[in-house]
């Protein structure tokens, strides 16, 4: 009798584990694939590899609850999502890479232009202090909101409005990341940025020919810009235009 509850034992703990390994898979998948893509892009960008802590915290945040039912079963793949209003959810590998351009450390206080399903703020609020983000699109700002609420994220504040003029009252930031393209670095938003901060966004035409880039302030105010890797994003909209 007892070798026979023993070997139950040991098949409930294999199919248990077996259970493990099959509902964690979907993660470890885009993670796997999010180094892929940072290996294959080193000549772009300068880099082989994402940070540790930046991985580790895209493992803490679950993409499958701020992406539509619809798309649930797509959260973990490699790839950008719509979330409706025209705009989509960035493809994992983006949002790591632009991430970890910021350089985040945990004291910081860092705006987010471009809300929009609220995981970009997820991930910044796993590795900064607090997370200042504008959506234009009211509905998703609020959609935003609930989720990340929902998710136990109080160090994230959503704001509903035109990013291209960023959150004066808050500034300076640490850091800024734009995730939707303009021809120009805002004026407004690299006012709001600290000397020695970065900002990360893509610059060009939302048709087509655009480019990540990196703008550093030194610590007299005057900025310097380095290109990363070609992207495509949705375009940075508002009353500017």
């Amino acid at each position: 009798m007892r070798a026979k509850i023993a070997t139950m034992l040991v098949v409930a703990s294999l199919a248990a584990a077996v259970s493990s390994a099959f509902s964690a898979s979907p993660m470890k998948e885009m993670l796997d694939a999010i180094r892929d893509d940072a290996r294959e892009t080193e000549d772009y960008t300068g880099q082989d590899h994402i940070s540790v802590a930046v991985l580790d915290a895209m493992g803490r945040v679950p993409r499958d609850a701020f992406v539509p039912d619809s798309v649930a079963h797509l959260a973990y793949v490699n790839t950008p999502l719509g979330i409706g209003y025209g705009q989509t959810i960035s493809q994992p590998f983006i949002v790591a890479l632009m991430t970890d351009l910021m350089q985040p450390k945990e004291t910081d206080r860092v705006l987010e232009i471009g809300t929009g399903s609220g995981y970009q703020a997820a991930v910044l609020a796993e590795l900064v202090a607090s997370v200042y983000t504008i959506e234009i699109v009211t509905e998703l700002a609020e959609r935003a909101q609930r989720t990340l609420q929902s998710q136990g994220y109080d160090n994230v504040h959503v704001r509903a409005g035109d990013g291209w003029f960023g959150w004066p009252e808050a500034a300076p930031f640490d850091s800024i990341i734009v995730t939707a393209v303009a021809d120009e670095v805002p004026p407004k938003l690299l006012a709001q940025l600290k000397p020695d901060g970065r900002l990360v966004m893509p610059i060009g035409d939302p048709r087509g020919g655009q480019t990540l880039v990196v703008i550093e302030r030194d610590a007299h105010g005057d900025s310097k810009r380095r290109d990363v890797l070609p992207v495509m994003f949705v375009p940075l909209t508002g009353e500017h235009r």
